[in-house]
């Protein structure tokens, strides 16, 4: 398993690669730190049935993280950076449509108008890494945890000259990522009922 220290402010933290025994854990903590974000609750606007279903539709996303690209984590599991490499949008397992159907429900098509919409903004033609989800268990979040991951792979990147897209949530996380060297790429993607999401681009910088 490999390790790698990184400063996050004044701490020091440890980042390590995650395996398939952390597949449960991991999903557990994004589905705990994304359950309030504005376009979760557009997903599925039930909370009991959002909290019921998040588990396993966040399973779905690090275990394909997991099969065709990096997880990173730290020793005690309260956090997970997902990111998956490719020249466009990564292709789902054969299987996805099936198991989304089955974890969401009649809220199903709300899930796939969520793909798409993210997929038609998705840059391609140029190799990059997809860092498809960035999470923080909530009674860890603010203590450093997130750049320290962020700090890990950018390294990596920018020794590979390999450019790096995301989508942020909302307004506050793209401050957030713009703080990180990212930028607006595109026009942001716009959900209903007022919900936006921000496609951005970290290009490697020079060292």
């Amino acid at each position: 398993m490999t390790r790698r220290d990184t400063r996050a402010g004044s701490a020091r933290r440890e980042v390590v690669r995650a395996g398939e025994a952390d597949i449960g854990v991991l999903a557990q903590v994004i589905a705990e730190a994304f359950f309030p974000l504005a376009v979760c609750r557009w997903l599925i606007p039930d909370g009991t049935a959002r909290r019921a279903a998040f588990p396993a539709y966040f399973r779905l996303y690090v275990e394909h993280a997991i099969a065709d690209g990096l997880v990173e984590t730290t020793p005690g599991r309260d956090a997970a950076a997902l990111w998956i490499p490719g020249d466009g949008p990564a292709e789902p397992p054969g299987s996805y449509k099936e198991q989304l159907a089955a974890i969401t429900g009649p809220q199903l098509g709300r899930f796939l108008a969520f793909d798409e919409q993210l997929d038609s903004h998705h840059p391609a033609g140029v190799f990059h890494e997809h860092l498809a989800i960035l999470a923080v268990r909530p009674d860890r979040q603010g203590q450093g945890i997130g750049t320290a991951l962020l700090d890990s792979r950018h390294a990596d990147l920018e020794d590979q000259s390999v450019p790096a897209y995301l989508e942020a949530s909302d307004e506050r996380t793209r401050r957030l990522y713009l703080a990180h060297g990212y930028t607006d790429h595109g026009s942001p993607i716009d959900l209903a009922d007022g919900v936006r999401m921000y496609p951005m681009m970290r290009e490697p910088r020079t060292r």
